[in-house]
């Protein structure tokens, strides 16, 4: 094996070549890295054909930050693995992984040329009727079949042993839960929202919720998460949608990523009054969002219901008492952590460009202090909203 150094184009076309045989032995390659976000190089290489791979290598620092913040690069291994985990119950929604190469901390991937980025689709104000059905089935599958009902005992504790994934889950942990409640250095808050901000630093109630939602997360190892389910980490065609980047892969609660989609989903949704011109257009475009946001909980609370009828291999589990309490909890934490999303995407340090991308600074104002009334209304009435019929009415009524 080769020892580790950073990639530079001619390293991923060698790569890409060595590990596949999509190229051909004639071929001419090319390289061209470009970013992805905050961690990570990544190359696509491509032949005269068009025929096209994605390298992605895991850096030993945050890109974003540089070598001021150090990482391991192990989470190249976690990332391929929860990919090939989540392809072999779901391919038909995961990238496939055709190489990982442990000593490179490096990744051969499918290219997704043929898709587009789900969140500058939504910015764009287009609509995917299959988008939420899709993303139900691969969080059903991906979650049911890595938890408890399938899992036995000692092969779940295996599993959760070999992707603790500390520091990435680290990121989180201040990220999501911290930093958006105090006075931060690494927060990003707009003047204008300010005041906004300043009132969730002495919130008390708020972050006491806040306080529980991370505890679960801390210790809360229900199934294999992606972990950063965000509408950057999907992308999506006319037919088909297809998950991304799953370096902050962990055992976590179920709700987690189910609460990130949802969250991004109505970070999209407040945006919408300052991104159209039209107030139709607007309105159109909110009500695709709750149709989404509905489809999605309704899809996938059906879907692992009937998992868990057909497929639970535990017998004290198979209860369909507990299974009822167990899916209404589910919905709880999911809307705990789609406010928790809402917040910290608006005066935490990683901004989200459906906020972000509004021009005129009074809109984009309001849409930020939409997200924060959302997002505080979501964690602190979780528990009471029964059902997502309830959750949109409440969104409804903020926006």
């Amino acid at each position: 094996m080769a020892a580790y150094h950073i990639f530079k184009p001619d390293d991923a076309k060698a790569f890409a070549d060595k590990h596949s045989g999509l190229f051909g032995e004639h071929s001419q390659l090319t390289a061209a890295e470009f970013g992805d976000g905050n961690l990570n190089l990544v190359f696509r290489v491509q032949n005269d054909k068009g025929s096209s791979l994605i390298v992605k290598q895991a850096l030993p620092y945050a890109r974003c930050v540089g070598e001021s913040w150090p990482l391991t690069t192990d989470r190249a291994r976690i990332e391929a693995e929860v990919l090939e985990q989540h392809g072999r119950v779901c391919p038909q929604h995961t990238v496939e992984v055709l190489h990982f190469d442990a000593e490179l901390s490096a990744i051969l991937l499918e290219d997704l040329k043929a898709y587009q980025i789900l969140r500058h689709e939504l910015i764009a104000g287009k609509q995917f009727k299959h988008l939420a059905g899709q993303m139900a089935t691969y969080m059903a599958q991906s979650l049911f079949y890595s938890s408890d009902f399938y899992l036995s005992g000692p092969a779940k504790k295996a599993a959760v042993s070999r992707l603790l994934n500390p520091e990435l889950c680290l990121i989180t942990e201040d990220l999501f839960f911290s930093d958006p409640y105090c006075n931060h250095e690494r927060n990003n808050i707009h003047s204008a929202i300010l005041a906004d901000a300043q009132k969730l630093w002495h919130d008390q109630a708020l972050q006491a919720e806040v306080a529980s939602l991370k505890a679960d997360f801390l210790s809360k190892p229900q199934a294999l998460l992606h972990g950063d389910l965000h509408s950057g980490s999907i992308f999506i065609k006319e037919d088909n949608c297809k998950v991304i980047d799953a370096e902050f892969g962990f055992y976590g609660p179920i709700g987690f990523d189910l609460g990130s989609l949802i969250g991004n989903l109505l970070l999209n949704y407040v945006a919408c009054p300052g991104r159209f011109a039209q107030p139709q257009q607007a309105a159109e475009q909110e009500q695709y969002l709750l149709q989404q946001v509905s489809t999605l909980w309704q899809e996938f609370s059906q879907q692992f219901s009937q998992l868990m009828a057909s497929e639970c291999r535990d017998a004290a589990l198979q209860n369909s008492h507990y299974q009822q309490q167990f899916l209404q909890q589910v919905l709880a934490d999911s809307l705990g952590y789609a406010g928790c999303e809402l917040i910290r995407r608006t005066v935490g340090l990683a901004h989200v460009a459906d906020l972000d991308s509004i021009s005129n600074a009074s809109l984009r104002a309001q849409a930020e202090q939409r997200a924060l009334a959302l997002g505080r209304q979501l964690i602190l009435q979780r528990t009471g909203l029964a059902n997502i019929s309830q959750v949109l009415n409440l969104v409804q009524y903020l926006q």
